[in-house]
């Protein structure tokens, strides 16, 4: 067995997380991912041969697991798109020490939940940013109705993901009036609501900081009704700070990014649906590692290729987040996942 041979950057971050898009594809628009206005019709998604193959998927995780990743999560795009996804699934299951997350928008979940589980994934994260069908019909901007992202939850549930995350992207005087309801239909289940301020990831959603909901007003909207105290994290680069009702079961989650950076404890590593690596949800420039094993390099040198890449890692673009930073190059969020 291959000993783990694990790497730092340079403010001594190792890589532990490795989020792999499997596509560049969505069948939701949202208005602060994919707005219709640039990814609407007549724009070019990548051609199937530019994608990265299920080999070359799966040879890339093995080289960052050897290098210390112990968790893949596969995003998009949409991810549910891709074509036989429970097939990488299988073969990403066969790594060892691994676990295996997704995160989906939900749409197709509860026709394809049965095979992601009998392929070996762990866990599932929904993309849900409203309860109520206008609000969520209006953000996802393809008129997808809430109650078939609730079913694909419920399908995974009875089949054995438990608990389930869910996601719900804050954006000022579009669904902050729907935290409550949120909360309220997840409370005393299993599953962990996730309330994201809204960032500035890629540059086509035209982000403002005045859009955001800070994570404070997020706890204090909350807070007014249903009364919750803090957790200690589960593990070192957890992103989401923890919450739990005082009353009752259930827990929930908030991401700060914004408001309250975590970059001093990141150890994720991205990988775009073309094969670039990202060493920052915020970069401008990824590396391209489809071109090294395309042209028949050995895993050793792609690892010491990513080894120099990370070792060379200063990113911490949330820390110094500023309105003049947000107006630079960012990779967009359909590119690389969330």
């Amino acid at each position: 067995m291959k000993k783990t041979l694990f790497v730092t950057d340079t403010f001594q971050r190792p890589i532990r997380d490795l989020r792999i898009s499997v596509t560049d594809r969505c069948n939701f628009r949202c208005t602060y991912c994919m707005p219709k206005e640039v990814f609407g019709p007549g724009y070019q998604f990548l051609p199937k041969d530019e994608l990265l193959s299920f080999d070359e998927i799966n040879r890339l995780a093995r080289i960052f697991n050897s290098m210390g990743a112990r968790k893949i999560r596969l995003t998009g795009g949409e991810p549910l798109l891709r074509p036989n996804l429970d097939r990488l699934i299988a073969e990403l299951a066969q790594i060892p020490d691994l676990e295996l997350a997704m995160t989906t928008n939900g749409s197709l979940l509860a026709r394809k939940a049965q095979a992601l589980k009998d392929a070996g994934l762990d866990r599932i994260t929904v993309s849900l940013d409203s309860l109520d069908d206008a609000v969520f019909k209006n953000m996802n901007d393809v008129q997808f109705p809430v109650k078939r992202v609730l079913e694909g939850i419920e399908v995974a549930e009875k089949i054995g993901f438990s608990p389930i995350k869910i996601n719900m992207v804050v954006k000022r005087g579009v669904n902050e009036d729907t935290i409550l309801q949120m909360a309220r239909y997840f409370k005393d289940t299993p599953h962990i609501v996730r309330f994201i301020e809204y960032m500035d990831v890629g540059t086509t959603n035209g982000w403002q900081l005045e859009e955001v909901v800070s994570a404070r007003e997020i706890i204090d909207r909350i807070q007014a009704e249903l009364p919750i105290e803090p957790l200690d994290p589960n593990y070192r680069g957890e992103v989401a700070k923890r919450w739990r009702y005082q009353q009752g079961h259930g827990e929930i989650g908030l991401i700060a990014s914004v408001t309250q950076p975590f970059c001093g404890d990141c150890t994720r590593a991205r990988l775009s649906a073309r094969g670039q690596l990202y060493t920052c949800l915020f970069a401008a420039d990824g590396f391209d590692l489809r071109q090294l094993m395309r042209r028949g390099t050995p895993d050793s040198d792609i690892e010491a290729q990513i080894r120099t890449i990370w070792q060379a890692r200063s990113d911490r673009y949330s820390e110094i987040r500023t309105e003049n930073t947000s107006t630079g190059a960012r990779v967009e969020m359909s590119y690389i996942g969330g």
